[in-house]
């Protein structure tokens, strides 16, 4: 496998975006250093589950409804207000928390030009990994921000403006990445959307120029210190859901004391398996097994007779969808069905079931964002997915599309609020108050502002090669437990 400038396999440092971040283990004290405002975490538990505000009042402690933005249909005005269908608006500035509010066009008195404004545009920026040792990877991220400019231009504006779009290629590759936001401190106002493998180059270059980075999601710690930069995936590589272990405690008894943790040996991969591992035995899980696996490694049969030798009956794995692949036909090829096989949300793709096949029937995953499969009753998700089928009719929806698109939301509206206050300063301001950002249902409650984890999980399970739900169409929430 082709490595990148930095010299680190890149597939393994994408498998914990959807999870808590990658990187190193963050210094708590880091993000509140790195945020003067102090939006701190109110929501980090480390004790018993707690109920945690959700798209909707919970019927009770263990989940919420899934908010699904079902409507009336209409043309939707991004920024507050629809014609002849339901208020799409969010937050404004200052917003603390709870649900997506209609949020309130600013006055635009005193709406001031400056980098990357003109009298009739706004021009953001988005960096994403188009080409590189992985092409593609992250170009969904790009292509949905993409999608939402075309939304928004023909439906809104921003104080008179529309949006325009610079697209950057951080080709997989740290200095490419750096290049490109050294190129946007001049070339725009705001980068919206961002996903890149290696992100933690240019960090220093976004905050020194005061650049708002409104990201997707942020892998590195770098990124998540980053006093300017934001993800709509919040994330913190210390922190993980409660709901994950807590689901298989509850739901495999038998299994949860009898558990594998798999990892590919590279990257921060081993950290976040450890992390993760040690998480989830706070919750009451027992690991009988924490192994990794070099990069190069093809032949997992060994690791199937380590498990069936140790009675493991629950398996995990930190990897690319390829490597849960290869572990799921080395259990069928050898006979061995644990009770459960659950991975993160990298194997929420296509690509996993047809490779896979009949090895990977059962694999369940848990998501924070709707599925896919519930488009037709969630208004905003199928607002993402005909605008990208408009912009580019070949391309699939895909979890960190949902992010980007996430983000290309919250910026308008936190810019069409703030109005003619509109500059990079009241932008980054307002962001660290936002809070329980859920896009309008798009995704569970996510920390933008104070970039801890969002404790709202589903779960789903792949059957006959479609996933289905497990349990309902409800989030689970709670909290998260912290690590230090």
């Amino acid at each position: 496998m082709r490595t990148t400038s930095r010299g680190l396999v890149v597939a393994p440092l994408l498998i914990c975006v959807a999870l808590a971040g990658c990187g190193s283990r963050l210094d708590p004290d880091q993000v509140s250093a790195a945020d003067p405002a102090g939006a701190g975490p109110t929501s980090v538990t480390t004790g018993d589950p707690v109920d945690v505000a959700g798209p909707e009042e919970a019927d009770g402690p263990d989940s919420v409804p899934v908010d699904d933005g079902a409507g009336a249909g209409g043309l939707q005005d991004p920024v507050g207000g629809s014609s002849g269908g339901p208020s799409v608006g969010g937050p404004g500035p200052g917003s603390g928390g709870g649900e997506d509010a209609p949020a309130a066009k600013g006055s635009c008195d005193g709406f001031e030009n400056g980098v990357g404004i003109t009298d009739s545009t706004i021009t953001i920026g988005n960096a994403a990994d188009v080409s590189g040792p992985i092409p593609g990877v992250f170009e969904s991220a790009q292509d949905a921000v993409r999608a939402f400019v075309t939304y928004f231009n023909a439906t809104s504006d921003i104080c008179g403006r529309a949006l325009v779009l610079e697209p950057y290629d951080s080709r997989t590759d740290g200095a490419a990445n750096q290049q490109a936001y050294a190129a946007a401190c001049t070339e725009v106002f705001a980068m919206i959307g961002s996903m890149s493998a290696f992100d933690a180059a240019g960090a220093t270059e976004t905050a020194d120029c005061g650049l708002p980075d409104l990201r997707a999601a942020s892998i590195t710690t770098e990124r998540i210190v980053c006093p300017t930069c934001f993800g709509a995936l919040s994330s913190n590589p210390n922190e993980f859901q409660n709901a994950v272990p807590d689901f298989v405690v509850k739901e495999f008894p038998d299994a949860a004391p009898h558990a594998a943790m798999f990892y590919i040996n590279v990257g921060a991969a081993p950290d976040n398996a450890k992390n993760q591992a040690a998480i989830f035995t706070k919750r009451g899980m027992h690991f009988d097994l924490v192994q990794g696996i070099d990069i190069s490694e093809f032949n997992y049969a060994p690791y199937v007779q380590q498990m069936k030798d140790k009675g493991i009956r629950s398996v995990h794995m930190i990897g690319g969808s390829s490597n849960m692949v290869r572990m799921a036909q080395a259990m069928q090829q050898q006979g061995f069905r644990p009770d459960l096989f659950l991975i993160d949300p990298t194997v929420y793709n296509p690509e996993y079931a047809a490779s896979g096949g009949s090895a990977v029937d059962g694999t369940t995953t848990f998501l924070s964002i709707v599925p896919f499969e519930e488009t037709s009753s969630n208004e905003e998700l199928q607002l993402y997915t005909d605008w990208l089928h408009q912009v580019k009719p070949s391309a699939s929806p895909n979890f960190f599309g949902v992010y980007a698109w996430s983000a290309a939301r919250l910026f308008v509206e936190q810019a069409a609020a703030l109005g003619g206050q509109l500059d990079r300063a009241s932008l980054v301001a307002a962001l660290r108050k936002v809070d329980d950002w859920t896009a309008h249902g798009l995704h569970s409650p996510q920390h933008v502002g104070s970039k801890h984890v969002g404790e709202c999980n589903r779960f789903m399970r792949l059957e006959g090669g479609h996933w289905k739900p497990i349990g309902g169409t409800r989030y689970t929430c709670h909290g998260v437990s912290t690590l230090g």
